[in-house]
């Protein structure tokens, strides 16, 4: 099997600014299916030019969900799922090419290399995001979503890994944070606001910190507002939906 038997799943919304770099280093794979949800700006039209893509326009029901549901229309089962803002390297395309793919309970983690107002940051993660329809998926996350792993998976790591442009302009800092937080805020409380202090100083830290982005300058410092500013905007309205229902308990 090679990749021309892969169908690499994509779900984006206004993602006109990296689609094209995401779209080009797919064109060896034989579908790129790109499920579009209330999409205003140029993303179709750019997907368009491309003979290898499918467009399917459909609601957003939350990340696990949402890319469970585009694998649906997949015209392959082995599924390559990937973010609009995700780019494959050469070398990885070739690795992925080479795989023998012989059974379908084998999943395949890819690192990536995360990128921030065009700087590669310290942080890099490996995830499972090659695996096969009929035997696995995504779970029901909202927010954080991943590929749930059974016990009798076989998991290998490849060798090369990809790019990720997650924040290309500092206002995609506040648009995503209203969407991820929302997202991770919903259904949940915490009724404890020593924990929104504490998540929001953790995750500076650990970012700044741990992570060693320290060393990358105002880039890195810039990285760990923005995720202390996401963990402390989640974390507070989890606390303001534990004061809302305490209020409408006190009120009965």
């Amino acid at each position: 099997m090679s990749i021309k038997e892969i169908s690499v799943v994509i779900i984006a919304k206004n993602a006109q600014e990296t689609i094209q770099d995401t779209l080009e280093s797919l064109r060896e794979f034989g579908e790129v299916l790109l499920y579009l949800n209330e999409s205003s700006d140029r993303t179709k039209e750019i997907a368009m030019n491309y003979q290898n893509v499918v467009v399917i326009e459909g609601a957003f029901i939350g990340f696990g969900p949402t890319k469970d549901h585009a694998a649906t229309f997949a015209k392959y089962d082995w599924i390559l799922s990937l973010d609009s803002d995700e780019i494959l390297t050469e070398e990885l395309v070739e690795e992925i090419n080479a795989l023998p793919f012989q059974t379908r309970n084998e999943i395949y983690k890819l690192t990536r290399d995360n990128y921030f107002l065009g700087h590669r940051t310290q942080s890099r993660d490996t995830i499972v995001r090659l695996y096969h329809r009929g035997y696995t998926h995504f779970n029901e996350n909202m927010v954080h979503e991943k590929i749930i792993i059974p016990p009798d998976a076989i998991v290998h790591t490849l060798k090369h890994r990809f790019i990720h442009l997650n924040i290309t302009n500092i206002n995609q800092t506040l648009t995503k944070m209203i969407q991820y937080t929302d997202l991770g805020a919903e259904g949940k409380k915490s009724c404890f606001f020593g924990t929104v202090i504490a998540k929001s100083i953790f995750a500076f830290f650990k970012t700044y910190i741990l992570e060693g982005n320290i060393i990358r300058g105002w880039v890195g410092f810039a990285l760990a507002i923005n995720f202390a500013n996401r963990r402390y905007y989640k974390y507070i309205k989890q606390y303001i939906n534990c004061q809302n229902e305490k209020g409408k308990l006190s009120s009965k």
